[in-house]
């Protein structure tokens, strides 16, 4: 029985239907599933969380890999399903849990694992990517890895390098944490239902130590959100706008770094942005 088939059983059998309103589209594609798992380099000796399960057809394959596999997953419908699927496997763990408000790094200690080997897998759903891609990141959980497949919009930005095409509030983030990659691109058909939109799969190997020197981590940030809040808006309207500095503050900053008054955050690189954010915390002393 192939995914797509073994997919139509499980709807029928559990007489489900996927749901609009947690984002969920089943894949039906297994090279995109051995992908994943390639590209996350699972062993057996590593712990995975998975976020978003879903029908379990990604779970099936990891669990096959990983050491253990920690499943968490939102739809009460989904975890019968899982349960029932996954109930003789001895290193299938299941959460009933909104990833977004359970402690991850107290799951990830109760195991007991060196960080090198806990990674994080999922298909996450359009409308949330960013909440938990920002979650992962800023709880600086002890971990190697995260594989995602998300909206191929969304994974442009992921990737992008900083200051340039592409570039939102989140890739510094993910820049700083991570060494971002693209994997491969998913088509809307390899799912069912098909979504309006192409997904793709990005790997982010966790930094051993960022690449910037920062005085101050929560000015660096600051100054970033400031800058997107109000895109098209200059650098140093920004600023000024988020009650980090004044006018005139931020044109002597940009004329000390030798930009021009006009420039917008989103052309700045994250080496500049440090710099700014270095300048802005001696002033400040936040």
């Amino acid at each position: 029985m192939n995914i797509y088939e073994e997919t139509k059983f499980l709807m029928k059998k559990y007489q489900i239907s996927a749901n609009k309103n947690l984002g969920q589209n089943f894949l039906i594609e297994n090279s995109v599933i051995q992908t994943i798992v390639d590209s996350a380099n699972i062993s057996k000796e590593d712990i995975v969380l998975e976020i978003g399960p879903g029908l379990g057809t990604l779970t099936k394959e990891l669990l096959q890999k990983a050491k253990k596999v920690i499943a968490i997953e939102l739809d009460e419908k989904m975890i019968q399903i899982l349960t029932d699927r996954f109930c003789f496997y001895d290193n299938f763990e299941l959460m009933n849990q909104d990833v977004l408000k359970v402690d991850l790094k107290k799951i990830i200690e109760k195991e007991q694992a060196h960080e090198n080997h806990v990674k994080i897998v999922a298909n996450l759903p359009y409308y949330i990517t960013t909440p938990i891609i920002m979650k992962l990141l800023e709880e600086k959980l002890p971990i190697t890895s995260i594989t995602v497949m998300v909206q191929k919009e969304v994974a442009d930005r992921l990737t992008a390098i900083p200051g340039q095409k592409d570039t939102g509030a989140i890739t510094y983030c993910v820049y700083y944490y991570t060494e971002p990659s693209k994997v491969m691109i998913v088509p809307s058909s390899f799912f069912l239902p098909a979504p309006k939109v192409d997904s793709e799969v990005i790997h982010l190997k966790i930094r051993k130590k960022p690449p910037v020197v920062l005085k101050s981590e929560e000015m660096f940030f600051r100054i970033i959100k400031a800058s997107f809040l109000q895109r098209r808006k200059t650098l140093a309207n920004g600023l000024t706008n988020g009650g980090i500095c004044s006018k005139n503050e931020a044109k002597q900053i940009l004329e000390k770094m030798n930009l021009n008054e006009n420039v917008r955050g989103e052309n700045l690189t994250i080496e500049q942005f440090a710099q700014i954010a270095n300048f802005l915390y001696e002033d400040k002393k936040i």
